[in-house]
Order: C-alpha cells, then sequence, then structure tokens
C-alpha cells in the first residue's frame, strides 16, 4: 500500500481518508514567511488557513480541539458526524494575530501547545540551530485564546529531545509545563506533544503518569477510537508544492476506482 502523505494543503485529495476517522492537523504559523527562515514549510498564509477552513466547514466536517477525541473515544460526539481538530504546536505570536481572528470568525476551535518557559519569548530552540528569531504569544494573548473558546497543551518547558534527556529531566519537563501551565492560567491541562515528535515507551510511560489524557506524534494517518491516546498521529497543514502534487496522485491509490 502507498505510504500515508505527510502534508496537507485541500481537502479534496483526502476527503475520504478523513471520513474514516478522526483526522488531526498540525499548524505552527499562520502569516507570512520570515525573511531568512530555515522551516519554510512552517508558515502558512492567512489566506490558505482562511481556505482551509471553509472548505473542511463546506464540506460538513466540525474543526474542534484535542477534547472532542477524548469524547469520540467513547462515542459520545463522533457518531453520524465527521470532525477534524486542529493543534498548533510552539504558540508562536503570529497565531494570535492572523488564526485567532479566523477561527473567531468561523465559530471553530483549535488546540496550542505551549512551550511553558518560553511564554512571551521567544523560539530560543530553533534559534540554537540557526533560524531566525520568532515571537511567541505572551499570558495576555493566551489568556484571549482560552476566552474565545481554545484550549492549551504542554509542550514542555523548554522544548528539548526528550529521548536524549535522564528520566529525571524528562520528568521535569513534562511534569512542571503541566504545573505551570495549569497555576498560570487556571486550566485543567490535558494535552501533550512530544517536541520534534521524539519520543519512546519511557516518555510516553512518563506522560501517563502525568495525567495528559492526549499526546501528539509527528507520525502521519488518520486516529480511529482504538488508536492509543498518548500516540496520536497527525497530518501536517502547509503550503501547495509541485512536491505536494505527486503526494495527491499517490493518495488516489488508497481509493481504486476514483478518478
Amino acid at each position: 500500500m502507498t505510504a500515508i502523505p505527510h502534508y496537507y494543503s485541500s481537502l479534496e485529495p483526502f476527503r475520504e481518508l478523513f471520513q474514516s476517522g478522526y483526522p488531526v492537523l498540525t499548524y505552527h504559523h499562520i502569516g507570512p514567511r520570515s525573511r531568512g527562515a530555515r522551516l519554510k514549510g512552517l508558515y502558512v498564509s492567512p489566506r490558505l488557513f482562511s481556505r482551509q477552513l471553509t472548505e473542511l466547514q463546506s464540506a460538513g466536517f466540525a474543526t474542534g480541539v484535542l477534547s472532542d477525541f477524548l469524547k469520540c473515544k467513547n462515542g459520545s460526539v463522533c457518531a453520524g458526524s465527521h470532525r477534524v481538530c486542529l493543534t498548533f504546536d510552539d504558540g508562536f505570536h503570529d497565531i494570535f494575530e492572523h488564526a485567532l481572528p479566523l477561527l473567531a470568525q468561523r465559530r471553530a476551535r483549535a488546540t496550542v501547545f505551549l512551550v511553558a518557559h518560553l511564554i512571551g519569548k521567544t523560539n530560543e530552540w530553533q534559534q540554537r540551530q540557526g533560524d531566525v528569531i520568532e515571537s511567541l504569544m505572551d499570558e495576555s494573548q493566551i489568556r484571549d485564546w482560552l476566552a474565545a473558546g481554545n484550549e492549551i497543551g504542554s509542550h514542555t518547558l523548554t522544548h528539548p529531545f526528550l529521548t536524549q534527556l535522564s528520566i529525571t529531566e524528562a520528568r521535569d519537563e513534562i511534569f512542571a509545563s503541566k504545573k505551570s501551565l495549569e497555576d498560570r492560567f487556571g486550566v485543567a491541562v490535558n494535552h501533550f506533544c512530544y517536541p520534534y515528535g521524539d519520543w519512546n515507551p519511557a516518555v510516553r510511560d512518563l506522560v501517563a503518569e502525568a495525567g495528559y489524557q492526549t499526546a501528539c506524534t509527528t507520525a502521519t494517518g488518520i486516529n480511529q477510537p482504538e488508536t492509543a491516546a498518548l500516540e496520536l498521529r497527525r497530518f501536517t497543514a502547509r503550503y501547495p508544492s509541485r512536491n505536494l502534487k505527486a503526494v495527491w496522485r499517490r493518495l488516489r491509490n488508497f481509493f481504486p476506482g476514483k478518478p
């Protein structure tokens, strides 16, 4: 079977696949690409993001948060409906500036994963790898995000490779980030995202011990009610490219007889 594609730009090539389970989309930036940015694929324009939301909702997909997946697992939400969960990694300022108004306009909701020790600061983990400086949401902006009906989750304290840390250090990143966010914002933080998609069974077990109810990986695919909640798969949203067209053609192989 052809490998499941990683990148999402338009609904049509994914429509039937998305109807077969519970898809989760992941974004990083909504806004113009910064000059000199190394990770160009992480930037989605507001126009494209708006079009993606419109396509999903026009096709009858409800756009929601990770808590909806938990309800889906026990059958209380998903019966007779199709849902797509929207997630944002890192909590960049541009999602507050560009994504939040579009979400509010369409009554859509999303989950953002925050780096707890860098709120109101910058993307230090990327700068160490030579990337450009990008601002992260501050406390006031996160409160506005929550007030609009959206969720927050943890992306650790400092965005490390968790499997490269000692168990003690990994525990602190996982446990302390949850407590920090809950104390600061007064909401339950039930969702976690492994930085860089870097995890192993020992890290996953720490996430479970900390009390998180879901955790997102970088594995690509559709989630089902039986999917392990601490090993959720996602599709990365990005702008269309020449390579993406080839991915779309390969995706058609999932559905023999489709044009």
